[in-house]
């Protein structure tokens, strides 16, 4: 394929609801601005007003979350179309699949050129008409959410990250130890080329691209909400310590009991605090 702007929509399939009339989905692939074809799925969310005794709010036209997977995702995955099933009670929903994951085309370079294709669903996002834009991203997606907020200001109007590490090359535990097998390794390629539905290229990076850590104090002003299970098994506490340390006065962390590691342990209640945050902090 050849290069094309980001957010650029090459193929597209709109369902609409046949009780209302409105589109309830669109399914396209986006062009990254280096030319892979990235799989989205964009839900233009609730329309009417929710109300419950414990739980009331309402959902927002102008507010949309870009969803960024974990490593070995894609949109199709079970727990991120049920992230995409919380949030929409807020506000629309972008979902995709990175560069080398599902039907995405490419490799997956574990969190580098990835901040290529989060580019272009955010402006795929504000291309449907969406004032405020969320970025919410697990584990790689989240230190992809955190560079993408970095390396081009302006463009989210509230960020969250969700078990991402805060530094690179880390191998202190023993899933980081055996994604490293399967990053660096060509038989862990084949794993995860014909087990996990991820190809990952073969390239070292060059250069290092900037570590989650750098990223963080260039967030600001924008709001930074950056959650943590206290048993995550990848990535301990001082990860989103040193996360926290340096985001300072723009930054908020939850350290959440019991949480082990990204979408998967996500429960409903979390991702509700965190649309609620996120509707309340976007413009």
């Amino acid at each position: 394929m050849s290069n094309g702007p980001a957010g650029h929509v090459a193929r597209s399939t709109v369902r609409p609801n046949p009780e209302t009339g409105r589109a309830a989905a669109i399914r396209t692939f986006l062009c990254t601005a280096d030319g892979i074809p990235v799989d989205s799925v964009y839900d233009p969310g609730a329309v009417v007003y929710e109300t419950s005794p414990d739980t009331p709010r309402s959902t927002s036209r102008d507010l949309v979350f870009v969803v960024a997977h974990g490593f070995t995702g894609d949109v199709d995955r079970p727990h991120v179309r049920r992230v995409a099933g919380v949030l929409r009670g807020y506000g629309a929903v972008v979902t995709f699949s990175f560069r080398g994951h599902g039907r995405s085309g490419g490799r997956s370079t574990v969190g580098d050129k990835e901040v290529l294709d989060l580019a272009a669903a955010v402006e795929w996002a504000r291309g449907l008409g969406h004032t405020r834009v969320v970025t919410v991203g697990f584990s790689m997606g989240g230190s992809v959410v955190l560079r993408h907020a970095a390396l081009h200001p302006g463009t989210t109007d509230a960020v969250v990250s969700v078990s991402a590490p805060a530094r690179w090359y880390y191998r202190g535990t023993a899933p980081m130890r055996r994604l490293h097998w399967l990053v660096t390794r060509p038989e862990g390629r084949l794993v995860g080329r014909y087990g996990l539905r991820t190809r990952i290229h073969h390239r070292d990076w060059d250069p290092v691209p900037l570590s989650p850590v750098e990223a963080v104090p260039r967030i600001a002003p924008a709001p930074l909400l950056m959650v943590h299970g206290d048993r995550d098994g990848y990535f301990p506490l001082d990860h989103p310590r040193m996360l926290a340390e340096a985001a300072a006065d723009h930054g908020e962390l939850w350290i959440e009991p019991g949480m082990g590691h990204a979408e998967h342990a996500a429960d409903e209640a979390l991702l509700v605090r965190m649309g609620e945050w996120a509707a309340a902090k976007a413009g």
